[in-house]
């Protein structure tokens, strides 16, 4: 599929989509419909610490949740490499052992592309493909171009993208530093740590915390 039939692809999805929804849902949505997919995702950052995340509904939308509080998996490792990683959810991988183990249980005979999101010389973020019937109908580089395009589309409106997960999370990642006396990486992987062992979302650990309903100490 050349480039051309791709975009022209996306802009047919998008504009079949719901004008009252998110649109960085609707722009995902399209995205994973435009290349045949059956799942997908989005990952934008602003810098350390500071994200969005998105995830078509379905039966893989926990698994971007579980990279966020793992802070291992395909998604990190795109961004963190800046590289199309290609992987198989039915194997353990060692560069992400523990991700790859859990993820195993939900996707299956599925294939995971992650490509990073570029704008302006830098990663903005990552754009993951679920695919369970084969590859995705274009090949490696026009998925990085589709990646790239989205990425510079987000960082032209990132203004108008809903920040506030982030905003609070690095807000609870506060009170953990003042309460443990460590880093704000510590106070992160503090949080992670205890999303993980409740088998909960990082937004729900930073809810908790700023509604001090928990508090960290050194004898836990």
């Amino acid at each position: 599929m050349f480039s051309s039939e791709l975009l022209s692809l996306l802009v047919r999805s998008l504009a079949k989509g719901d004008d009252d929804r998110p649109w960085l849902m609707r722009l995902c949505e399209a995205c994973v419909e435009s290349l045949g997919a059956q799942g997908g995702a989005f990952t934008v950052s602003a810098g350390p610490g500071e994200w969005i995340a998105v995830s078509t509904p379905g039966g893989f939308e926990v698994l971007e949740p579980l990279q966020e509080v793992l802070g291992e998996g395909p998604m990190h490792q795109a961004m963190t490499e800046d590289r199309l990683v290609v992987t198989s959810l039915d194997s353990v991988v060692d560069d992400y052992p523990v991700f790859s183990q859990l993820a195993a249980s939900a996707g299956g005979e599925t294939t995971l592309y992650a490509a990073p999101m570029r704008a302006g010389g830098h990663v903005v973020g990552a754009f993951s493909l679920y695919v369970t019937d084969g590859a995705p109908p274009c090949g490696p580089e026009e998925l990085q171009m589709l990646a790239d395009a989205t990425g510079a589309t987000l960082l032209a409106s990132a203004d108008s993208l809903d920040w506030s997960e982030s905003n609070l999370f690095q807000r609870a990642i506060g009170m953990v530093v003042a309460q443990l006396g460590v880093g704000p990486d510590d106070a992160s992987a503090v949080m992670r740590a205890r999303a993980f062992s409740r088998s909960t979302s990082l937004h729900s650990v930073a809810v908790d915390v700023l509604e001090r309903r928990l508090t960290f100490g050194f004898d836990e």
